[in-house]
């Protein structure tokens, strides 16, 4: 028996939300449909999926977000670009506007929980102005049993207002957007844009707080799971292949996004999954390519004909950053139980926009270190407000905007991990190849994916590997199913003292990044 909505009501008065409508408590992915189109919030595609546009905010808005100074937490939290401060003070005249705008509105409210190991795991409440986020939340995180419901108590309330427009004279905020945690008061406020994964974005946020200081390393990757048990990890930033990779025919996946390691295994923070679909095709990627063309599934700013019901994935009209979002439980392949041993096979991937970096390099521990730390990529298109083509970046942990505390906490984690249960791992350039970004292309799926399939079946373990000269990386001399010239990239570019200059100022941007670690 789940609670009731007079609970609820109870519970939400009790953090200040007074007066709301009606309080649509934990509704079924059908009646979600029907509210959302009922509102006018999505159309349906041809196929039964639920298009919906959050135009104009169509990426995460990175400079919108805060953290709270409290004294509880400000000791742990690393300040700066990424953490910026908000005031106690600010936040709760701020949430006093917000609560007092949500008076008299119907909301909808669902109770899940992030975390599939129960020694971890963290129920969250979302509170809600738009159906076709609470469908989203529904996607995306793991549904409680019928006696966790019973007695469900958040461990944090995240409230979204879409239609809430903050002022900055008045708020401390920076526009009309804002996304602001408060580890203190276990509340999150998100404000002034509908981009559906701000709400999955902010709870891995908070598990990134709060897991470290239980010994558990808390991870922006995907993961799976082979034949015979071994886990595989996956990080990488945005764009970069993590959901695509991870989504195998012949391995469970366990998630594609965020993870926790702790003492006992893997575990998926998740229940679903938010891949990028711009340019998917049915070969290349069938399996996610059939779920855009499912009942449940949301497609977020995907173009579609509005008579005939047919979405384009291959139109940019709104965004780059197309996205689908669907529950593990749709994928035909899933670890059961959501959740993997220690990883066998680390995979660190990045999208080289230089064209430069070896599609596959084996690392060593204090080279996963580096490059853990470096976090190094190209900012693909889209994924954030601004950005139309790729850039060198730098984001440390593979996931720095979602990171509290600061980097060595994540790094010495993962170094004392990798020693006590002898991971390998492995640099993947899913980036381009034969030149930069505009003049190479875009490594083939296919040669990564052989790639892969050599590092995680043990093909690669008895090759020979050749140093390569700027990055210090030892690259397979050979790989069943990839021709050997596009093992070495350097092999790939008509001129190579062009791959050397461009190479040696890859490696300039890394050192001088570094630095700030060195110190």
């Amino acid at each position: 028996m789940s609670m009731g909505v007079d609970a609820v009501s109870t519970q939400l008065r009790s953090i200040g939300l007074h007066n709301l409508g009606d309080i649509n408590y934990n509704l079924a992915a059908p009646e979600l449909y029907e509210q959302a189109l009922m509102y006018e919030e999505g159309i349906l595609s041809e196929h039964g999926a639920l298009c919906v546009n959050s135009v104009p905010y169509t990426g995460r808005r990175a400079n919108d977000k805060f953290v709270v100074e409290e004294d509880g937490s400000k000791g742990d939290v690393w300040w700066g670009k990424v953490n910026k401060p908000f005031s106690t003070e600010k936040f709760n005249a701020l949430k006093t506007r917000v609560f007092a705008y949500l008076q008299g509105r119907d909301v909808y409210v669902q109770d899940l929980i992030a975390g599939s190991d129960k020694n971890y795991s963290l129920p969250v409440r979302f509170v809600q102005e738009e159906a076709y986020h609470s469908l989203f939340v529904q996607n995306m995180f793991i549904k409680p049993t019928e006696d966790e419901l019973e007695n469900f108590l958040p461990g944090f309330t995240v409230v979204t207002v879409p239609g809430f427009k903050s002022i900055p004279e008045i708020d401390g905020t920076l526009s009309e957007v804002f996304i602001i945690l408060s580890f203190e008061q276990k509340l999150i406020l998100i404000g002034g844009t509908s981009y559906a994964g701000e709400n999955k974005k902010v709870i891995f946020t908070v598990l990134n707080y709060l897991m470290p200081k239980r010994g558990v390393m808390s991870m922006h990757c995907s993961s799976n799971i082979g034949k015979d048990g071994d886990t595989a990890l996956f990080f990488g930033l945005s764009g970069t292949g993590k959901t695509t990779l991870s989504t195998d025919p012949e391995r469970a996946l366990i998630g594609d996004d965020e993870h926790g390691w702790s003492d006992d295994g893997v575990f998926n923070y998740e229940g679903g999954c938010y891949a990028k679909v711009i340019n998917l095709n049915g070969e290349a990627e069938p399996i996610i390519f059939n779920l855009t063309r499912t009942f449940g599934t949301i497609l977020e700013n995907v173009d579609i004909d509005e008579e005939t019901r047919v979405i384009d994935l291959d139109s940019q009209i709104h965004t780059e950053n197309t996205r689908a979002s669907y529950t593990r439980e749709k994928i035909p392949n899933i670890a059961p139980d959501n959740k993997g041993g220690h990883p066998k096979t680390i995979v660190f991937l990045t999208a080289d926009a230089f064209g430069v970096m070896p599609p596959i390099s084996r690392l060593t521990p204090e080279q996963a270190m580096y490059h853990f730390l470096s976090g190094y990529t190209a900012k693909v298109a889209g994924t954030e407000a601004g950005v139309k083509e790729p850039s060198a970046t730098f984001s440390t942990c593979f996931g720095a905007p979602f990171m509290v505390h600061h980097p060595s906490v994540y790094a010495n984690l993962l170094r004392d991990k990798i020693k006590a249960h002898g991971s390998t791992v492995w640099l993947v350039n899913t980036g381009w190849s034969g030149g930069p970004y505009g003049v190479g292309s875009r490594m083939k799926i296919q040669f990564t994916r052989a790639m892969l399939r050599a590092a995680l079946t043990g093909q690669l373990d008895n090759v020979e590997f050749v140093k390569d000269a700027f990055f210090d990386l030892s690259i397979p001399a050979s790989c069943p199913d990839v021709p050997s010239e596009v093992l070495n990239p350097r092999n790939t570019w008509k001129d190579t003292a062009a791959y050397d200059k461009q190479a040696s100022h890859l490696v300039e941007l890394f050192e001088e990044n570094y630095k700030q670690f060195q110190s």
